[in-house]
């Protein structure tokens, strides 16, 4: 890593809403306390929590341009706008805050619809996301919590309930990959 966590926090707060950098700082703090329980490198996680949403807030332009010009995007990946800010934030970490850790920049590019045989970084990064307590609601996060005392893939797949259940009642499509990882899950 190049940059201090100074340069990243003021690069982040200046490219990121208000909100969207609490989300930040809650991922950070929910990655190191998930790091901490399930023997992982606390530090990398709270660094890789705090930049995982470095691309969010981009605008529809900017994330198309970088794909376009710099991304080959896997067919799961494509299925829907909201999650593309995840491999062009892996990309944004590489160019802009030169990290070349691979671990690090696979966490940040499948944590939103995420990847059948996950490392453990990339679920706990990939779970902190959802589960930090500072923007996302209690009643979402506690019943996936309780399933992190069976282990992180309990969690995941209660993730994965919810998110299919989601997307069916707002009738949006449904990324095969989002179906594979469940059906994987259940093994």
């Amino acid at each position: 890593m190049s940059y201090t966590y100074e340069y990243i926090e003021n690069w982040l707060k200046a490219n990121l809403t208000q909100e969207r950098y609490e989300h930040s700082l809650g991922t950070a703090e929910c990655a190191r306390e998930l790091a901490k329980k399930f023997g992982i490198d606390e530090d990398k996680a709270y660094f890789t929590g705090l930049i995982h949403d470095c691309a969010k807030c981009l605008t529809k332009d900017e994330t198309e341009n970088i794909i376009k010009n710099h991304l080959t995007l896997e067919k799961g990946e494509i299925c829907s706008p909201k999650t593309l800010h995840a491999p062009v934030g892996a990309y944004i970490a590489q160019k802009e805050f030169n990290i070349n850790d691979k671990e690090i920049l696979s966490a940040i590019r499948w944590h939103t619809i995420g990847k059948i045989d996950m490392t453990t970084f990339e679920k706990i990064i990939f779970l902190a996301d959802k589960l930090e307590s500072r923007t996302r609601p209690a009643e979402i996060c506690n019943p996936i919590r309780n399933a992190l005392n069976e282990g992180l893939d309990a969690a995941l797949l209660l993730c994965y309930k919810n998110t299919i259940k989601s997307l069916v009642d707002r009738e949006l499509k449904i990324c095969t990959t989002t179906i594979d990882i469940y059906n994987s899950l259940l093994k």
